[in-house]
């Protein structure tokens, strides 16, 4: 009777210690997104790669983006994502093609250019985690977990600048076996951008083809 009051003491102990983890991880990260959205712009670069052992892949990545509230201006894989507020242009030019759609407003917490720096706030479950030190940057990782059964994620591992409080790096666990690791390479904030960085001009691609989804 003894052990099993221990043990269930323990269990609690152990229960209240984890909701002041997850206390601590949600208050981190509402920091980060609230400091996010004072800012009028944003513009970074990053660097990434993507490995998956079962189907020997294993690539670099760099690119890009501008951010001003919902629009942005994004660079990715050789494809640039323009999104004007109200549709997201992809422009291809290996294959000279521009794509219209409308984004995906379902709340669903799929990672796009729309939402990549405050996807974390709706439909994970937050867990502090490990802290690490990164080219002299005190980095402290916060793991994401899709509530959502169905999600293609399996984890994430979001890295937080503990000075800046900036999102530093991301580590993305696919169910398909996929990890797909972003680290950030330069963050300017609040700087005169041109006219036109979330806007598309037909004009300029002439003799491409542009076709609009519905």
């Amino acid at each position: 009777m003894k052990n099993y009051i221990l043990s269930v003491c323990m269990v609690f102990a152990f229960a209240k210690a984890v909701t002041a983890q997850d206390t601590k991880a949600n208050k981190l990260l509402s920091e980060v997104a609230q400091k996010f959205k004072s800012y009028d712009n944003v513009a970074f670069t990053y660097k990434g790669n993507f490995r998956n052992p079962k189907t020997g892949t294993d690539m670099d990545v760099k690119g890009d983006a501008k951010m001003s509230g919902k629009k942005y201006n994004v660079n990715f894989l050789g494809t640039t994502y323009i999104f004007d507020g109200e549709k997201q242009y992809a422009i291809n030019p290996e294959d000279e093609q521009v794509t219209i759609s409308k984004v995906n407003k379902d709340g669903s917490e799929m990672i796009t250019p729309s939402n990549i720096l405050t996807f974390y706030e709706k439909g994970y479950s937050k867990k502090w985690d490990i802290i690490q030190n990164e080219g002299g940057r005190k980095i402290q990782f916060i793991k994401l977990t899709p509530i959502k059964s169905a999600s293609e994620y399996k984890s994430i591992l979001l890295g937080i600048d503990v000075n800046t409080k900036h999102i530093y790096k991301a580590i993305i666990k696919e169910n398909s076996g996929t990890t797909a690791t972003f680290t950030l390479k330069s963050l300017k904030t609040n700087e005169p951008l041109p006219k036109n960085s979330f806007n598309f001009d037909p004009a300029s691609y002439k003799n491409w083809v542009i076709q609009e989804m519905n």
